[in-house]
């Protein structure tokens, strides 16, 4: 995010310097597979970089839907978008290879006594299901080798909620580190404190974080006036809803 940001305010004009983040003639390392990574593919390559690829740590998806994966389920299927489509227009291949993870950043001091990157460590890998039907990640033998890189943008996702507020006030969390509140309801293991967004939901868009503002804020106006004229999901004002234990 802080690649993107300074190349965005670079370009609307901010006088800003890049920090060690210029990608003009760097061979670039991209480690993640989502929009954020293919937004810093294309950046990287407007910008003038001498190279560019992504790894990503998942198998290859396939171009079509698998049985597991039915519709109405959002299709997890191999997608070609803006930065890659630059990339083969520019070199002929896709920049991502799938299956890899990184094991090592590799590091040399420059002139300036600065730390710098050099390359990466990497190894090629599989998933399997263990005996309860979990998938595993498994390195293949023979595989670890080094790339060299001048720059390496971390593209990785969302990895839950920050841990500060959720550690003060002792909330509960699901298996997934999110902030942890009944199905469609809003209220957290804590009384009077409530929650809505990425921090309850998981990693998500903007048009499903209004939502969950307006109705945590209708379940809010219930708890404390006892009754609530806000609508309900979808625009629609109900009947109030019910909070159990309320005052």
């Amino acid at each position: 995010m802080e690649f993107l940001e300074k190349s965005q305010r670079r370009r609307a004009g901010d006088e800003i310097g890049w920090d060690g983040l210029d990608p003009k003639d760097k061979r670039i390392i991209i480690l993640g597979g989502g929009d954020t990574a293919t937004d810093c593919i294309g950046t990287s390559n407007r910008l003038g970089c001498k190279s560019v690829r992504a790894f990503e740590i998942l198998p290859t998806p396939p171009e079509k839907r698998k049985a597991e994966n039915p519709w109405p389920e959002w299709p997890l299927i191999f997608r070609v978008d803006y930065g890659h489509e630059e990339i083969v227009a520019k070199t002929g291949q896709d920049p991502r290879t799938y299956s890899i993870s990184t094991k090592k950043f590799l590091t040399a001091t420059n002139s300036a006594g600065i730390k710098i990157v050099t390359g990466l460590e990497i190894v090629e890998v599989e998933w399997e299901k263990d005996e309860k039907g979990a998938w595993k990640l498994i390195e293949k033998e023979g595989t670890k080798q080094t790339v060299e890189c001048d720059l390496c943008i971390l593209a990785m996702g969302f990895l839950g909620p920050e841990k500060t507020i959720i550690e003060q006030l002792s909330l509960k969390t699901d298996p997934r580190s999110n902030i942890l509140t009944p199905k469609d309801k809003y209220d957290t293991s804590v009384a009077k404190i409530f929650s809505a967004g990425d921090c309850r939901r998981g990693q998500s868009l903007v048009v499903w974080a209004i939502p969950e503002g307006r109705q945590a804020a209708r379940q809010v106006d219930e708890y404390l006036m006892g009754k609530t004229t806000l609508a309900g999901p979808g625009g629609i004002v109900t009947a109030p809803i019910l909070h159990k234990g309320c005052c």
